[in-house]
């Protein structure tokens, strides 16, 4: 399967936001809520905290369409979990390039544990 990928001019504006709106699920009765999203080489991730039944990060793992919100645009996309250690390691440096503050630091350090590190999810169109 090739992954397509969105137009520079999406995953620039993305990048350089520091909070991505997304509602998770094409059947749940999820809102828009924001969070930490990152760019590696044009590709769009983020990872999840918490993890927690109900939340965007099982909700897109359980229905992988959903829509993120780029400027005034609403974007519909799929996700599709990461499973390769390289890509992981990707994020983490692109996590600790974008979100600098005294106050994200211990976010960055946390989502290098081995189950945060698990809870990688690429966003694609659709």
């Amino acid at each position: 399967m090739v992954n397509k990928r969105f137009p520079r001019s999406v995953s620039v504006a993305i990048d350089k936001g520091k909070i991505l709106r997304v509602r998770a699920g094409s059947r749940s009765a999820h809102r828009f809520i924001g969070i930490w999203v990152v760019v590696v080489d044009g590709r769009v991730f983020a990872r999840s905290w918490l993890r927690e039944a109900g939340g965007w990060f099982r909700t897109f793992l359980e229905d992988p369409l959903g829509v993120i919100q780029v400027g005034a645009r609403n974007v519909r996309v799929r996700t599709v979990r990461v499973r390769s250690k390289r890509t992981w390691t990707a994020v983490e440096r692109a996590y600790a390039q974008k979100y600098v503050t005294s106050a994200s630091l211990a976010y960055v350090r946390g989502f290098r544990t081995p189950a945060r590190r698990q809870a990688t999810i690429e966003f694609l169109p659709r």
